[in-house]
């Protein structure tokens, strides 16, 4: 009997070690899940150096309206478009608005002086938040989805979160996909696990629970685009005025347009149909103004 229990537990034994051998085989986890995030985030930044531009539709929700636009990305910053408003062609005011705000672009020397500075402003702000990731945060791998690295992710007590960004960044807990083929950034979910106050509380402060979710995909051989992505929160600011940032946005239909172009040449590419002659979002809406820039 004592034979028959030893040759069980041995059995029992070789299925864990082998069970363990196979999800290491899946998992392929060569390095430690923080050198990951640090290659990860060096190939974002770096990759993001070269990238090419492109030609895309962007769906934005929000608890007051929803608008589909058209952005074509230029050497100067991205231009856009609107097209559909709560799922509507534009009325003739709206037609007349969009084009006024696109003229003044082009000729003023300070609106487009200031265009390039929000572009700059933003490509930074984003560049510092990733540069985040590999200090900010301690990670354990959480298995393979999708051919994703998963890895969970929570604040690490040793970093210095002195911006007020990266105290809200870095007061998050969530979960990072990263592309095992590629070392690119896939999804990034993160929610906040405490309240962040700003002046001791007296400034501002933003509330446990809100949440973002940020969705990529591989457009071409270098270039990863937004797919997705989702902003969850709420809080309050000076005087107790309560504010709520409830946004959902979209993203597809990317073409690939000649590198580097400029505002005029963005809004010219704009007035122009795309090959199909249609804009199609996610829900369905579908833009045809092949009759009115021909």
């Amino acid at each position: 009997m004592r034979t028959r229990w030893e040759l069980a537990r041995i059995i029992v034994l070789a299925q864990i070690v082998g069970c363990i051998h196979i999800y290491a085989q899946t998992v392929h986890l060569p390095i430690p899940p923080s050198q990951l995030v640090r290659e990860v985030v060096y190939n974002e930044l770096h990759d993001h150096e070269r990238h090419s531009y492109w030609r895309y539709w962007i769906e934005r929700h929000s608890p007051k309206e929803s608008l589909l636009e058209e952005q074509v990305e230029t050497a100067e910053g991205p231009i856009m478009r609107l097209e559909l408003k709560n799922g509507r062609q534009l009325d003739a005011a709206d037609r007349l608005a969009e084009e006024g705000r696109l003229n003044r672009l082009l000729s003023s020397p300070e609106e487009q002086a200031r265009h390039r500075q929000e572009y700059t402003d933003d490509e930074k702000r984003i560049g510092r938040i990733v540069a985040l990731l590999p200090d900010a945060f301690l990670y354990e791998y959480a298995g393979m989805d999708g051919g994703c690295y998963r890895l969970r992710f929570r604040p690490n007590p040793d970093y210095p979160a002195r911006s007020i960004e990266a105290r809200i960044f870095h007061s998050m807990s969530g979960e990072l996909w990263v592309s095992a083929t590629y070392k690119r950034l896939a999804r990034l979910d993160g929610h906040l696990v405490e309240n962040v106050d700003f002046g001791y509380g007296i400034l501002g402060r933003l509330y446990k629970g809100g949440w973002f979710r940020l969705q990529r995909t591989r457009v071409s051989a270098t270039d990863w685009k937004t797919v997705r992505l989702e902003v969850h929160m709420s809080g309050r600011a000076m005087l107790f005025k309560t504010f709520a940032r409830e946004t959902s946005e979209m993203r597809g239909g990317f073409a690939l347009i000649p590198p580097g172009i400029t505002l005029t040449q963005g809004v010219s590419l704009l007035s122009q149909d795309q090959v199909d002659c249609n804009l199609v979002s996610p829900v369905g809406f579908t833009v045809n103004r092949s009759r009115e820039y021909q």
